[in-house]
């Protein structure tokens, strides 16, 4: 039942021959693409969470003159 047979680990060994080959084939950018590309996420990223809190106040506001 331990045993695994010869297709499973060729198989396994075929997998880990092509990733290796795929990651050959990744172009990894240099720092100063990657600091201007992990700047515009952070500030997409803030400048969203500010609207959406900006739009909860709103309609929590709306909501608590609905109530009262």
């Amino acid at each position: 039942m331990g045993e695994k047979s010869s297709k499973e680990k060729a198989q396994k060994k075929s997998w880990f021959t092509g990733l290796k080959a795929e990651f050959k084939k990744i172009i990894w950018p240099d720092k100063k693409t990657l600091a201007k590309e992990t700047s515009a996420v952070v500030a997409a990223s803030v400048f969203l969470a500010a609207l959406i809190s900006v739009i909860d106040v709103i309609v929590k506001y709306g909501i608590d003159l609905l109530v009262k």
